[in-house]
């Protein structure tokens, strides 16, 4: 198995694992240590994996990291564990905090055996940042972070290269969190800055009040649009690959006779595609339209909805299946942009589908 796919089998068995320990030391057992193996590092070697490294803080002598990472007899990355049930924490960072500070380590790991945090100092040389460059949740592991990840492993760790990439994860993905919270909620400083760009009146109470909705929609729209040319030009090349001159030809009158699929209901499919494309390949998600009701599936199984349209009647709903509910509860929808508000469920759902294959 290559590096991604022992990441996956290995955060597989998280679940039954971590439902077994309580301790700090079961947690380093049963979770830690096999991930520091997965990194390539040999966790019964003293040279490579030092356990309880000394860092003299200040006038406190003898305090012990759990884990340092060893390279010519010098640290090169520090490990604090806690018990898996501990939320990782600003108290926790504080003491990775102290040893960061009198030691040459250029990277502290703070981690609960499923939340890994890396720290290093980007803001101010040799005082440890406030908030990581990289977080890995490995019960919601994805490819991408993986690769990140790699670059940790005694195959690949460059210290020289920490700044390029270090600060590259760390702003990329404050920039991220920046724009999701405008998608959700757009601030007063981008309003403004719309408005003023295509209001020629004067920017009013009501005016600002009008143009939030119309920044929030809009910003929405072009996601839709951006998620829609990618998938768009992806099938297209799907389909040049899968047609052969002798493919015969299909007539689908009769079935477009049957069922319709009109464009609100495919404008609500890529909006779940876009939803999704975080978490899962687009590919995976599939509408196949019936007469009374439009499922969206998951790899086109009928025994995995994703959600049902019900767009046919006086009141939209949108049917969700991620509590357990055989038939889905229907929530109502007046506008397709509230789709956006249902994440949560169709994410919820997609997991549980991802976590049993």
């Amino acid at each position: 198995m290559d590096f991604i796919d022992e990441i996956k089998s290995f955060a597989k068995s998280i679940p039954d694992l971590s439902s077994k320990i309580s301790t700090e030391e079961g947690t380093k057992n049963a979770l830690i240590m096999p991930f520091i193996r997965l990194l390539g590092y040999d966790v019964f070697n003293p040279n490579e994996v030092n356990p309880e490294y000394i860092a003299d803080v200040g006038t406190k002598k003898g305090e012990k990291v759990d884990y340092a990472i060893m390279r010519d007899n010098e640290p090169i990355l520090l490990i604090e564990c806690k018990p898996v049930s501990s939320d990782l924490s600003k108290e926790h960072a504080s003491q990775l905090f102290r040893y960061f500070t009198v030691t040459p380590v250029r990277v502290g790991i703070l981690t609960n055996g499923i939340i890994y945090q890396f720290f290093t100092d980007l803001d101010s040389p040799n005082k440890m940042d406030e908030k990581p460059f990289l977080e890995i949740n490995l019960l919601e592991i994805k490819d991408p972070l993986i690769e990140e990840l790699k670059k940790f492993t005694k195959q690949s760790y460059n210290v020289d290269e920490l700044d390029s990439y270090a600060s590259q994860l760390k702003y990329t993905r404050e920039i991220i969190n920046i724009l999701k919270s405008e998608f959700n909620s757009p601030s007063e400083e981008l309003v403004k800055f719309f408005a003023t760009k295509v209001y020629p009146g004067r920017l009013t109470h009501q005016a600002k009040e009008k143009f939030t909705i119309f920044a929030k929609n809009a910003l929405s729209q072009f996601l839709i649009e951006k998620i829609q040319e990618r998938l768009k030009s992806a099938m297209e090349s799907e389909e040049r690959k899968n047609i052969s001159p002798d493919s015969p030809e299909i007539d689908t009158t009769s079935l477009e006779e049957e069922v319709i699929t009109t464009d609100e209901e495919i404008h609500a499919y890529n909006i779940i595609k876009a939803i999704l494309h975080e978490i899962v390949n687009p590919n995976r998600v599939t509408i196949r339209d019936a007469k009374s009701y439009c499922p969206i599936l998951f790899d086109n199984n009928n025994r995995k909805p994703i959600c049902r349209f019900n767009f046919n009647t006086r009141q939209k709903t949108v049917s969700v299946f991620d509590n357990d509910e055989r038939d889905g509860i229907k929530i109502p929808i007046n506008d397709l942009n509230e789709i956006f508000n249902l994440s949560t469920h169709f994410k919820n759902v997609v997991n549980e589908y991802l976590k049993n294959s």
